[in-house]
């Protein structure tokens, strides 16, 4: 690991609790990370994007997300836990929703994410992430869950209902795509 990455990792170790997402956002901010250095967990998957733990501590867990063109995340919020993202390949497009006095939910707006972009969320926050670039073209994200991400709630448009989402990932496991 670069030294830059471990001093990442060393100044989020000291939290026993949530990190405030002011300051995980401006640490991923400053984060100066090479792929190379990411190796092994670069890994795609050809039909869903998938989620590799990099590094896990009692007040967070940072995880690689790697996505093809044409990959999205499912509409979620991050229940408990704020998040941080640095796009780091690729550009990433954002959106946001917002719920109607019925329950159900509309896109407010949408944006794009460019590399070196950070971007964060709060628990309840309702978005989806996009890979909604040329076909050929990846994009690499960075997310960074305080503290680390056990439970979501995912959203239809076509549904009231709030289901739960259950991540296995906080376990140390790596998806296989098929999860959020």
């Amino acid at each position: 690991m670069s030294p830059s990455l471990t001093a990442f990792f060393d100044a989020l170790d000291r939290w026993t609790r949530q990190v405030p997402l002011p300051d995980l956002m401006r640490r991923l901010e400053h984060l100066h990370v090479e792929l190379d250095e990411l190796g092994p967990f670069v890994q795609f998957d050809p039909v869903r994007y998938r989620r590799n733990l990099l590094h896990a501590a009692p007040a967070y867990q940072a995880l690689v997300l790697c996505w093809r063109a044409a990959q999205r995340s499912p509409i979620h919020d991050h229940r408990g836990s704020s998040c941080g993202v640095r796009v780091l390949r690729g550009v990433a497009t954002e959106t946001l929703f917002a719920r109607t006095s019925a329950g159900l939910i509309y896109a407010t707006r949408s944006r794009e994410l460019p590399a070196g972009s950070v971007c964060g969320s709060l628990d309840m926050d309702i978005h989806q992430v996009s890979n909604l670039q040329a076909d050929g073209c990846d994009l690499i994200t960075l997310h960074v869950y305080s503290p680390p991400l056990l439970h979501m709630g995912v959203y239809s448009l076509t549904d009231a209902t709030r289901h739960e989402y259950e991540d296995p990932i906080h376990a140390g496991v790596v998806l296989d795509g098929s999860g959020i």
